[in-house]
């Protein structure tokens, strides 16, 4: 079986409208894609969570629609010219797109990462490796963290260089997929919270906590999490909530504990030490790919 993919250039003003269209009309999916991808012209397009994208889409897009065959797709063409969506159909292109095993293909994307030579993130399709004696099993899905990312390893890193934990209480605030309260956990902390504003990462964290045999104290909304104070505190977020969070992270750290926060770039770093400064001794503990890991005791 093969599917049929329609490639139509767009500019930005009319990428999104051209896209609702096409679903209209019965395309299967519609990706927008920058038309210079793959040349210096190149150019990033993301917005952070929970903040507005820069723009909707590139100054020259392709939108590249997927329909169950050749007629659909003719179809969905006819209707665009018919209601002005197209003036004509220069630049667009039909090809087959032969059917593939997407899991296969999804799950050959991910494989076992190591962190730090001691801690292995493992994948439910793949084997341990020989000889892993610290290993978490997690598979990539909704929630933000699977292992691969800079930032969840600079965290990573920073629970193994201060392990065993024995003793220490853990929150891991807007904990995704769970993975640094199950790290936490499985290096010996005597109990961890992991909390998230988005339901689908308490959920998500829940399973692999019980996936990965932990015991996670709680795991909820971060509104549920009652009055208390850790000895570690770890958020993995984006610079712009961390600042608006500095009051209430540190006030979460027992005096002396430590506040350990990454998903901050390398030129935002001394910004963030700054924001924390009134609450915490926080220094550079890590860089990655541009991105930075900050740590250090609350006061």
């Amino acid at each position: 079986m093969a599917w049929r993919e329609l490639t139509i250039p767009a500019d930005e003003a009319r990428a999104e409208a051209l896209s609702d269209a096409l679903l209209d009309a019965g395309a299967l999916s519609v990706a927008v894609e920058d038309r210079a991808a793959g040349t210096d012209a190149e150019q990033a397009l993301f917005g952070e969570p929970g903040l507005p994208a820069p723009r909707q889409a590139w100054h020259d897009s392709l939108v590249r629609a997927l329909f169950a065959d050749e007629a659909a797709a003719d179809a969905a063409l006819l209707a665009l010219l018919r209601d002005g969506r197209l003036d004509d159909l220069e630049g667009v292109r039909q090809d087959d797109v032969a059917e593939q095993d997407w899991v296969r293909l999804t799950q050959s994307q991910f494989q076992p990462v190591c962190v730090a030579q001691r801690l292995w993130i493992v994948p439910s399709w793949h084997q341990a490796p020989a000889g892993a004696d610290c290993v978490i099993r997690l598979d990539p899905g909704l929630a933000f963290g699977t292992g691969t990312h800079p930032t969840t390893q600079l965290c990573l890193e920073w629970l193994l260089r201060h392990a065993p934990l024995h003793g220490l209480e853990v929150l891991d605030y807007g904990c995704g997929s769970g993975i640094l309260a199950i790290g936490a956990a499985l290096l010996g902390a005597a109990a961890v919270d992991a909390v998230d504003i988005d339901p689908a990462a308490v959920d998500a964290a829940r399973d692999n906590a019980a996936r990965n045999a932990v015991t996670l104290r709680r795991c909820c909304h971060v509104d549920a999490l009652p009055a208390q104070r850790f000895d570690v505190v770890l958020a993995n977020i984006l610079a712009s909530p961390l600042r608006l969070l500095a009051p209430m992270l540190a006030a979460r750290c027992k005096p002396g504990g430590q506040l350990v926060l990454s998903g901050i770039l390398e030129r935002q770093a001394d910004a963030l030490i700054a924001v924390y400064a009134p609450y915490a001794a926080l220094r550079r503990d890590g860089v990655r790919d541009g991105w930075v890991c900050l740590s250090g005791p609350v006061s």
